[in-house]
Parts: C-alpha cells; structure tokens; sequence
C-alpha cells in the first residue's frame, strides 16, 4: 500500500490529501511515505556504482590498454614492413 501511495504522489494521479482519504490515513502519514521513498530512492542510486558488478582493477585496465597499443603497433610495423617491401622491389626492377 505504502508503494501504491508513493506511486500516485509521484505521478501526479492523487494530491497527497486525496491519497490519504483514498487509503484510510492522515496527510502526514502520506507526506512521510512519500519522504522516506524518495529518500529510499537517492540512497539506492548512491550506492548503484558499489554494488552490481564488480569494476575491473587497476591492473587489468592497464593490461587492456597495453594489449590494445601491441595490436596498434603490430598493424603500423605490418604496414611499413609492406610498404619498405614495395619500395624495395620497386628499386630492383627500376
């Protein structure tokens, strides 16, 4: 009921005075349902960057970065090594 309250609020579908005569309870009751929700709310966000998943260490990042920057440099000496072979045929047959 307390989630129903808080969803009505919120979206505008009831006043916080017609909530409370809608649900059987006085207008501070639905004023701190609606607080403690809301605050409910901002805590669980907060904390959403600590908990799921883990993050990936300090270490790993670094090794993905290294391994990225092998392949980067592998690709550039593949082409020089292609275009030093071209250049050098190039040579023998000019």
């Amino acid at each position: 009921m307390k989630y129903q309250v808080f969803v009505e609020v919120l979206t505008g579908q009831s006043t916080q005075g017609q909530a409370a005569e809608k649900y059987g309870v006085n207008r501070m009751t639905v004023n701190v349902i609606c607080k403690t929700a809301k605050q409910g709310a901002l805590d669980a966000l907060a904390g959403a960057s600590t908990s799921g998943r883990p993050g990936k260490s300090p270490e790993a990042v670094e090794l993905e970065a290294a391994r990225r920057e092998i392949e980067r440099l592998r690709a550039t000496v593949t082409e020089q090594a292609v275009a030093l072979h071209l250049h050098q045929g190039k040579s023998l047959w000019g």
